[in-house]
């Protein structure tokens, strides 16, 4: 396997300005893990996915109704003479399914395979949040490498102004010569601003995706297991990429859905008990003398009860054809989801592979730019170079620094989607530690066999923390000196 630590370097890139807090990717990781709010919306979403299995099976489990009445007649019809003044009912019904045809056992597994389709959504969420906070982090790296190279520019420009002006005076240089250096200086004044600018947005989406605000970061350790070929990556991806693996479960979910509605056309047959109770309190009979009418009534019956379908308007077969369209869908869209995968696992490795070139490449752009401006400084002071010379070989250097350090943002970067693509970057896959990872396992086995009336669970509270006592993030930078005044 291709390994290689994909930031060496990168400590040398930050200035860092004191002992502050220091944050590594794995507590960014852990943070967000904790405390991110659409991780945790998407595991109270499994939450509810979960209760469909139970939903399900409470369509084939036995099933008790109770009824209780009072009447008071304050209005009789005329002829009515033994009509009551009031009554109490009081009755109850206990029915007991035998066969649906299939409907109920086809719907539990289709909860099932859609919770099991739910986890693998849950674990996309997880690779996916985790992908954000790497990018995140890297940016909040690389911007703030590239205010510290901005600012260094600022500082070497200001000399540069401060000797041109001096030279100017003695007449050394022409007036077009101090010019020159100013503009590049102002230019390099703006360019740092929006260097700040860029720091301070990665710091909020930081602050947004992690639930603080970053210290000093550290470089992030390298990205194991990346493989060397960009076919390995595929296949690898294609079995376990987790949004994949989903769109399959959901395909076999709605091959159920079909099943369960063909039991329309099929016969149904239960059991069933069933009571009755009335009371008329001594109101029946009303004023008829010589007469004893019982005052209370109850009666009882069991039986078996079979529904057979024999028309029912072509709803059935609706129904069928419906489940029939959505389990199409549901291929094609298992399709259109495996395309993705392939091209995105084939862009990021791509990606990957291009950075670490361009890695090597600034690097080596690096060292050149640095010999040649030292060049060019010598030949300036026995004239065989402008003051223009100078200020384009200061500005090759920074932009072969700003391009290195924005080639190892984005090689980390693609290298961590490349894992994700391939289903290697959620929690289970990067040794979290902070405290027990979330199975969603477990509420699923605490609520598959709840099947009482009364097994709510207390309302929720939310789990992610809040970010609205932040402080407004800054980029802060030294005072520039005082600038000379051009002549």
């Amino acid at each position: 396997m291709y390994k290689r630590n994909l930031m060496i370097g990168a400590a040398a890139m930050i200035a860092m300005a004191g002992p502050a807090q220091a944050d590594s990717l794995r507590d960014a990781l852990v943070s967000a893990y904790q405390t991110n709010p659409t991780l945790s919306g998407a595991r109270a979403a499994q939450r509810a996915v979960d209760e469909g299995v139970p939903i399900a099976k409470a369509d084939g489990l036995p099933n008790a109704t109770s009824d209780f009445g009072f009447q008071e007649n304050f209005l009789r019809n005329a002829n009515s003479f033994t009509a009551p003044l009031r009554q109490s009912t009081a009755g109850g019904t206990f029915t007991v399914p035998i066969y649906s045809g299939g409907a109920v056992k086809n719907a539990v597994r289709a909860a099932r395979t859609r919770v099991e389709a739910g986890q693998f959504d849950l674990r996309a969420t997880e690779a996916s949040i985790f992908s954000n906070v790497v990018a995140t982090y890297m940016d909040v790296i690389r911007d703030t490498a590239i205010v510290n190279l901005n600012r260094a520019n600022v500082g070497v420009l200001t000399v540069n102004l401060e000797a041109s002006s001096d030279r100017f005076e003695i007449g050394d240089l022409t007036r077009t010569d101090v010019a020159q250096s100013e503009s590049r200086l102002e230019i390099a004044k703006g360019d740092l601003e929006t260097a700040r600018a860029n720091l301070i947005r990665s710091k909020e989406n930081y602050i947004a995706l992690v639930g603080h605000e970053p210290g000093d970061l550290e470089p992030p350790p390298p990205l194991p297991n990346l493989p060397e070929q960009a076919d390995q990556a595929v296949d690898i991806a294609l079995g376990k990429n987790p949004d994949l693996l989903a769109a399959k479960e959901r395909s076999d979910a709605a091959e159920f859905d079909i099943k369960s509605a063909r039991a329309a056309t099929k016969p149904q047959l239960s059991t069933y008990a069933q009571g009755r109770y009335v009371n008329f309190h001594g109101t029946l009979g009303g004023n008829i003398i010589g007469t004893n009418f019982i005052q209370e009534q109850s009666n009882a019956e069991v039986g078996v009860r079979a529904v057979i379908p024999i028309y029912q308007g072509g709803r059935p077969a609706a129904l069928i054809r419906q489940a029939q369209a959505r389990t199409g869908q549901a291929y094609e869209q298992q399709i259109a989801v495996e395309r993705d995968v392939i091209a995105q696992t084939r862009a990021a490795y791509s990606s990957w592979r291009a950075s670490e070139r361009v890695i090597q490449s600034s690097e080596r752009a690096v060292a050149a730019s640095a010999l040649s401006l030292e060049g060019v400084r010598a030949e300036n002071t026995v004239g065989n170079r402008t003051i223009l010379d100078i200020l384009n070989a200061e500005q090759e250097l920074l932009n072969a620094q700003v391009q290195l350090v924005t080639a190892r943002r984005n090689s980390y970067v693609a290298g961590f989607a490349l894992l994700a693509a391939m289903g290697r970057a959620e929690a289970r896959d990067l040794g979290l530690e902070g405290g027990p990872l979330y199975d969603p396992d477990i509420n699923y086995e605490r609520v598959d066999d709840m099947f009482f009336d009364f097994q709510s669970d207390p309302n929720p509270e939310p789990q992610a923390t809040r970010t609205v006592d932040s402080s407004a993030q800054k980029a802060e930078i030294e005072p520039l000196p005082d600038m000379p005044k051009s002549k």
